[in-house]
């Protein structure tokens, strides 16, 4: 088994994904994980409601992949990628339909088999203070953290029921996704980190909503107590730029899970770079 790479929120900038490009020519990863946030950022989801379409899909994202592809031959890796929170949903079924071309595996709420280990993927984060709520659920309940809007107030941008909106979460989400399956040799791509750990922990220390404080760890409570509960593998996390510059930490070990993040806030592509066979050997690359 060869080495994997795993990237995320990388939020549509064209330096990071040519990077990452240059590193999969040399290297020759046997696949690449991308864990949402590709995209550029939210503002361009206006445009991608009223056009439905994004120029930067189009005309860079497919075609940088599809050249990687061409000059790799054989030895292209398998591409598994998730939206984040900020990607508008509205371009999934561009994204998704590259998966006939072999570009790549669209996995949100999906789960694939490859080389003896199980791929699952999962995008959805709990309630932000933004208003795009394509990829945010309730967590474990209809709770709300102070200064965060519920998934009902905000817009998405395309439709969605409402009774799934108000009653939905990451918990049943991922009840339904894995339901009894054996993890012990599952690598599951998510966008949100889990909560209360130094994946989360955001820049918010001594801020205050209506009086309120606010809590400094913004992941997933469900996640948590699945990794917890479940062990998988591997599971591969986003969303919080600026936690591994905080804590000084960019991997957890939750049990026998190997957690690992691949978000930043520099100006590098955080590359990490892992092996199935041997998670704990992984390292992270600022590029």
């Amino acid at each position: 088994m060869g080495d994997c790479f795993f990237v995320s929120d990388l939020h549509g900038r064209v330096e990071r994904y040519r990077k990452l490009s240059e590193r999969v020519r040399e290297e020759r990863p046997a696949a690449v994980l991308l864990g949402g946030d590709l995209l550029p950022h939210l503002s361009r989801a206006w445009e991608a409601l009223a056009h439905e379409k994004d120029d930067f899909v189009e005309g860079f994202l497919v075609p940088e992949f599809r050249a990687l592809k061409d000059v790799l031959g054989s030895a292209y890796p398998d591409v598994f990628l998730i939206l984040g929170n900020d990607d508008p949903r509205i371009l999934e079924t561009r994204l998704a339909s590259e998966e006939n071309r072999g570009l790549w595996n669209y996995m949100h709420n999906r789960r694939q088999s490859w080389r003896g280990f199980a791929v699952y993927g999962y995008a959805c984060v709990p309630p932000t203070p933004f208003r795009l709520k394509d990829w945010e659920r309730y967590d474990v309940s209809r709770f709300v953290d102070p200064g965060c809007i519920p998934p009902e107030k905000g817009f998405c941008t395309v439709p969605m029921p409402e009774r799934e909106r108000r009653l939905g979460t990451i918990r049943k989400d991922l009840d339904r996704l894995v339901s009894d399956e054996p993890l012990d040799r599952a690598i599951f791509l998510f966008h949100t980190p889990p909560y209360g750990t130094a994946l989360d922990r955001a820049a918010l220390d001594d801020m205050r909503v209506d009086h309120a404080p606010l809590d400094v760890h913004v992941g997933s409570i469900a996640v948590k107590r699945f990794i917890e509960s479940r062990q998988p593998l591997l599971t591969l996390h986003g969303h919080i730029h600026e936690s591994a510059r905080l804590t000084g930490v960019w991997r957890e070990q939750i049990g026998r899970t190997h957690a690992f993040s691949g978000a930043h806030d520099g100006p590098e592509l955080a590359l990490v770079v892992f092996s199935p066979d041997d998670p704990a050997g992984a390292v992270r690359r600022l590029i």
